[in-house]
């Protein structure tokens, strides 16, 4: 793959980021590396409806967005760009593949096809738009394409059994080279005919553009599947494109445009060449469960990736959709879909990963090292059963990762992808061996048993759509900063951590994450990489709200947030149409409790009756805050409402309540004149201190 920097404006933002992001380049730079950005930021609509907005990949409304933001995204960026609806993946238990638009231009951003319609000046008010191609010019449309590559072509007219008001004609149309495997191949385009029965010229009765549901079953022996088909509605005109390498369809898309002169511009569908070799720039939007996803094309360079990620911002905006969910009690959350960031080179021949086996390993540790990196930035779904499990989370021992790095790091010099994903890939997994569900992913890095597994590529799985653009953008510096700061051997681990049970103990508090993330900012900043924390610090805030501040006079300070809670993962549990579907037990929460050193002096803290044992004042505090089936242990009871006592104040205690069962509720309500005295005067046992070297109380166990 070969790929040469875009041309985008500049950057709008001339701040610490963008002299961070020259210094943090200047040295990859140094070292020969030019390290490449690639993204999968969500979007959902603001007010989303329907369950292709929740669970489910697609959905009534779902292309409809997505046509409207890929307008957008050609009006403000890549004017004269090719838009082509693409079938995407198909997964069990669907019916048919998931769509994805891709929006196609030239590698500086010009267009790939002169479309005709785009060119021309805007139409005046009382003149009318184009028309499709009437159906009565369609046998003539298709002859004319014909006639210019130098073949009589033979339409093959089909019904639509969906929709009777569509006419349809598949026009067997092939384009081949002879090759050493198959030297018998024609050369360059040939024409066929379709000796279809009547009876059985017909579409299939699913639904998609026509191209997906011809009856191939009947096809004439001896031919190229490849068939060009054109279908005509009230609503417009469609092309399905037949499956070309790259030369051959940009000259029948060239071909295409010139005759659809005087027409409105056709929709197109198809398969996208698999030899582009670098030669397009291609975004594409994508259904994926519950929201949009759009695909970045290849960014060169922190600059190029802000750029997008802002752009995208204000484009979905403007077509009302967005990056964040809105909860009740004024809360927000991250779409769910995630934000993947990946790491590439601009070519396999010069990619960064592949001939610098020691830096790769050196960042693997570091990022193993650091869970701030793995749980700051992410959903709400974290541990051994979330979409991105650590190194230490998943399938692997850590004698397994210890011998593995050791032998990476002892290759010698020279192109090593092949030994480096035979060493990982394995390792790199969750506990049930799926290798897309790591939280640093190789699935897209050299794996030739899948048709895209050969890009060069690591995926970092373990961040969220964030509500603000520069939150996204200082997340994607901090990687590239980390990236250059680990290019000195100096600044490498030479081992793993072991964490051991702190990992989801101490580790899952938000006081911990920060004073994780604040080390290494303090890191980068001794070497010259200088990150603003204040941008980290809202994140922080953001991922981890206040659910309770209380202040007295003299000094003593309670702060409760919201922390982590690996959810775990129950048996396959079967759903409608016989499939499994993975399912975890998300009735647990947790919270973090931070008092000082006068609230410890002075005060008290009960919680349902008894005293919590707050320690040196750092508490995790596990409860089940609703009931769910299926559940692990379901027999145990939630345990709201949560009803917090502060005592040993001169004046009467301070009462808090944390919701109901099944409440939604976030933060704790004081409690002025609580409704039953002896509820709230009742005095127990107190509650067991957490086990010797770990934070954290489990109500369950009380």
């Amino acid at each position: 793959m070969v790929v040469t920097e875009s041309i985008r404006p500049a950057s709008a933002d001339p701040g610490w980021m963008a002299v961070t992001a020259v210094e943090a380049e200047r040295r990859l730079s140094a070292k020969g590396i030019q390290l490449t950005l690639g993204g999968e930021p969500t979007v959902v609509p603001i007010d989303p409806e329907g369950a292709e907005w929740s669970v489910a990949a697609d959905g009534p409304t779902k292309l409809r967005y997505a046509r409207r933001l890929a307008a957008e995204l050609q009006r403000r960026v890549w004017p004269g760009s090719t838009l082509m609806y693409c079938p995407g993946k198909r997964y069990d238990g669907e019916v048919n593949p998931r769509w994805a638009l891709r929006l196609i231009t030239g590698l500086d951003g010009s267009p790939l096809v002169p479309w005709p319609q785009q060119a021309s000046a805007p139409s005046p008010a009382d003149q009318a738009a184009p028309v499709p191609l009437p159906a009565k010019r369609a046998e003539d449309f298709l002859h004319g394409i014909g006639k210019a590559l130098g073949h009589e072509v033979h339409p093959l007219r089909l019904k639509d059994p969906l929709d009777p008001s569509s006419k349809v004609w598949a026009v067997p149309l092939s384009h081949s080279i002879p090759t050493e495997e198959e030297p018998e191949l024609p050369e360059g385009w040939q024409a066929a005919r379709w000796p279809l029965a009547k009876p059985l010229r017909q579409l299939l009765p699913a639904s998609g553009p026509a191209g997906l549901r011809l009856p191939l079953q009947h096809f004439p022996e001896g031919v190229l599947r490849q068939v060009l088909t054109l279908e005509v509605s009230p609503r417009g005109w469609n092309l399905f494109l037949p499956p070309l390498h790259r030369q051959p369809l940009e000259q029948l898309l060239h071909l295409i445009a010139e005759a659809s002169a005087g027409w409105s511009q056709p929709e197109l569908s198809g398969v996208l060449p698999h030899d582009l070799d670098g030669r397009w720039n291609v975004l594409g939007l994508t259904a994926d469960p519950g929201v949009l996803e759009v695909n970045l094309p290849v960014c060169h360079g922190w600059a190029d990736y802000s750029f997008w990620i802002r752009t995208l911002s204000e484009a979905s905006e403007a077509v009302g959709l967005r990056s964040w969910k809105q909860l009740g009690d004024h809360r927000q959350e991250g779409t769910g879909g995630g934000n993947h960031l990946l790491w590439g080179g601009p070519s396999l021949e010069t990619n960064p990963f592949f001939s610098r086996p020691a830096w790769l390993v050196g960042i693997l540790r570091f990022w193993q090292r650091h869970p701030s990196l793995s749980y700051l930035f992410g959903n709400s779904s974290v541990g051994p059963a979330s979409q991105a499990p650590r190194l230490d989370e998943g399938s692997a021992s850590s004698l397994d990762l210890q011998l593995a790095h050791r032998a990476i790091e002892s290759l010698p010099e020279g192109d090593q992808r092949v030994l480096i994903s035979e060493t990982l890939r394995h390792l790199h997994a969750d506990r049930s061996g799926n290798t897309h569900r790591s939280e640093i992913s190789f699935d897209k890095f050299w794996n030739p048993a899948w048709a895209a597994g050969c890009q060069g590529l690591i995926e970092f799985r373990a961040i969220e759509t964030l509500p603000d653009p520069d939150w996204t953008a200082a997340i994607a510096l901090l990687w590239s900063s980390l990236a250059a700061h680990l290019l000195d051997p100096a600044h490498r681990p030479t081992q793993l951590e072991p964490f051991g049970d702190r990992l989801h103990d101490a580790m899952q508090l938000p006081q911990a994450i920060w004073s994780d993330l604040q080390a290494l900012l303090d890191l980068l900043a001794r070497d010259g990489l200088v990150l603003e924390p204040e941008v980290f610090r809202a994140i922080w805030e953001w991922r981890f709200p206040l659910l309770l501040s209380w202040e007295q006079e003299g000094g003593a300070r309670l702060e409760i947030r919201r922390a982590l809670e690996p959810w775990p993962l129950l048996c396959d549990t079967p759903v409608q149409g016989g499939n499994t579907s993975r399912f975890v037990d998300s009735s647990l929460q947790r919270l973090e409790l931070k008092a000082n050193a006068e609230f410890l002096q002075s005060c008290a803290l009960r919680l349902n009756g008894r005293e919590l044992p707050l320690g040196d004042g750092w508490l995790g505090l596990r409860y089940r805050h609703s009931r769910l089936y299926p559940s692990l242990h379901p027999c145990i009871d939630p345990h709201l409402p949560l009803r917090l006592e502060i005592s040993g104040l001169d004046a009467d205690p301070a009462r808090f309540q944390l919701g109901a069962e099944g409440s939604d509720r976030i933060s704790f309500e004081s409690i002025e004149d609580p409704d039953s005295n002896d509820e709230w005067g009742a005095v127990g046992s107190p509650w067991p201190a957490p086990a010797a070297g770990l934070r954290t109380l489990d109500l369950r166990l009380g």
